[in-house]
């Protein structure tokens, strides 16, 4: 009887206890589940807040968040901001230093332009993000801004010894006022005073500086040759500089730069502006005149033989070790645009005279003959002036077929065209930047809301003279692409590529491939599905010349990709024969591609 009675409590016990248990658990669960909302909630109105500038109430509400997460970075960087904007520098300090306790922290999105957690402060919109290199910096400027000079110049150099990438920005920056005239601060961002040094000394602490710019940023430094023979160069360079002419020694750096090894890391200047007036392009034919001052109109279309007594693959060839790439195709896309400069030309002993040239040409005529042409201060550089300076002409403007596609629009910076005979909608994307007029996330979603509306049956994106731009405002386009199921699919989908695809652009082809069924088509990208880039100028203290280091990787791609570019599945490459037909072979095959399916 008593076992009965003491098993039948002992029963009562432990179904009272799971009850008591049950109940403790669901209290406990809808407690966290209301601290977890309560937390979204203080998130959401701290950026609220911050991005009306309300620094007060935001400063109370960042509180609240890191001392319900304070293990998250970038929320004390958010913090230590608004204290910035409300000038309680120390109080700034303290949550910045606690940042750099964390290990930093990155944005939540790589591709930060629809991210609502980070919010726009008075500096730019790099120097938020929270990795240790921006924290440091800011930290000085902190420092700087209460008057103490020796910590903001310890944080500063820190900062730059981490890789801060643009030192144009320091060099200017008002929070530092306190520094700009300690001679410790124009060391470090390279404003040194050179005007009482001699033309040797100057060059040789313009090497030096630039040395210490490759050295500070490059990612990683030396991608293609050893620190050794880096260093052997700077030396030859540094010893030879009082026999060289000031353009020679110019090139003797842009040498330097190249053996970084990336595509952007680059010299810019050193020799004189004069250029031809009209713009090369190298076909598969070879290399001929495709636009032109009207003086020269007559040249239009003619393939360029020789320059002087050497032939143009004699100076490509030549050329060459002055040019940054991620690949070998690049070459075909730069070496035109350094084929106009008859100083450069002159200083690699390829011709005689700095002002004017002889070209041996064969005219549209079949006939071969010598021509003298005159440098232009004019036009010096027509980069990116697509599709060539407005008072120019161009060949196929002077042709009886109509002006294809490709070649109409070149200098806007997004637009599409319907083809009602075709079912194609023809999208080309030349820049990564927002047009004033309609954001790129405006466009794109106006392109795909006429593709669902249309009878579409083929998109074509064609981003064969996009040179690169803002790599943030790519998710905007990339996400409705690939959401969108009526043209993600093998066959209905095409992207035209070529050797102007580089930075950003090159980041947009990868994405691309990498995330839809998109069929390429035309000739290789001028860069990497993976490449270290980024462009961060900065003048060279004595020669006032412009150097860039690269000092970002990005990876696009998988890890593991080594590919030097993008190859189109139909190759393509641009042939003369079509180009003064006015013809797209490109599109022509896109539009008689036939889906083969088993």
């Amino acid at each position: 009887m008593r076992k009965t009675i003491l098993r039948n409590y002992l029963l009562t016990t432990i179904v009272l206890l799971i009850c008591v248990g049950k109940i403790v658990a669901q209290t406990t669960a809808a407690q966290e589940t209301s601290s977890v909302n309560g937390f979204v909630e203080t998130l959401a109105q701290a950026q609220a807040k911050t991005s009306a500038k309300e620094w007060d109430a935001a400063a109370a509400l960042w509180e609240k968040v890191v001392k319900q997460n304070p293990v998250e970075g970038r929320f004390w960087n958010q913090l230590g901001g608004v204290y910035y904007n409300q000038k309680k520098y120390a109080r700034a300090i303290e949550n910045y230093k606690k940042v750099i306790e964390l290990g930093g922290s990155s944005p939540a999105s790589f591709y930060n332009g629809n991210n609502p957690a980070i919010v726009t402060f008075e500096k730019t919109s790099e120097l938020l993000n929270s990795s240790p290199i921006f924290v440091s910096y800011n930290i000085a400027c902190n420092y700087a801004l209460l008057g103490d000079k020796e910590q903001a110049l310890k944080w500063l150099e820190k900062s730059i010894d981490m890789g801060f990438p643009d030192l144009s920005y320091v060099q200017t920056d008002a929070d530092l006022k306190a520094l700009h005239d300690d001679s410790r601060f124009k060391e470090l961002v390279g404003l040194t005073d050179t005007s009482k040094m001699s033309r040797e000394e100057g060059w040789r602490y313009d090497l030096q500086f630039l040395v210490r710019e490759v050295k500070r940023k490059a990612y990683p430094t030396f991608l293609k040759t050893s620190g050794k023979e880096f260093d052997a160069a700077v030396k030859v360079l540094q010893d030879t500089i009082p026999k060289l002419t000031n353009t020679q020694i110019a090139l003797e750096m842009t040498k330097l730069m190249r053996m970084v090894g990336d595509g952007h890391t680059a010299f810019y200047g050193g020799i004189e502006p004069e250029s031809l007036p009209v713009q090369f392009y190298l076909f598969e034919e070879g290399l001929f005149i495709i636009s032109a001052d009207p003086k020269y109109k007559d040249l239009l279309g003619a393939q360029v033989l020789k320059f002087g007594e050497r032939t143009t693959n004699e100076v490509v060839q030549v050329i060459e070790p002055l040019i940054p790439r991620d690949n070998q195709i690049w070459i075909k896309q730069v070496a035109p645009y350094r084929m106009r400069s008859l100083p450069l030309l002159n200083a690699l002993g390829l011709i005689p005279d700095a002002k004017k040239v002889s070209l041996t040409v064969r005219g549209l005529d079949g006939k071969e003959r010598a021509v003298m042409l005159d440098a232009d201060l004019a036009k010096p550089n027509i980069w990116n002036t697509l599709p060539n300076p407005p008072e120019w002409l161009n060949l196929p403007q002077t042709l009886p077929a109509p002006v294809p596609l490709y070649l109409k629009n070149m200098g806007t910076g997004y637009w599409f065209e319907y083809l009602p005979e075709n079912k194609t909608v023809y999208f080309q994307f030349n820049l990564i930047r927002n047009d004033k007029k309609e954001s790129l996330v405006d466009f794109s979603n106006r392109l795909f809301k006429f593709i669902n509306e249309t009878e579409v049956e083929k998109l074509v994106v064609d981003i064969r003279w996009n040179n690169g731009g803002n790599n943030s405002l790519l998710p905007a386009l990339v996400e409705r692409l690939i959401k969108n199921e009526k043209i993600n699919r093998r066959g209905k989908l095409f992207v035209i590529i070529g050797r102007r695809v580089f930075s950003a652009a090159q980041n947009a082809a990868t994405l691309f491939e990498r995330y839809t069924n998109a069929i390429f088509v035309g000739e290789p990208t001028g860069s990497s599905p993976n490449f270290v880039g980024e462009e961060d100028a900065v003048k060279l203290p004595y020669s006032k010349i412009g150097i860039n280091v690269s000092d970002r990787f990005w990876q696009s791609s998988y890890s593991q990709d080594k590919r030097t570019w993008i190859a189109p599945q139909i190759y393509l490459p641009p042939t003369f024969e079509a180009f003064r037909m006015n013809r797209d072979a490109a599109l022509e095959a896109i539009i008689n591609y036939k889906e083969k399916t088993n």
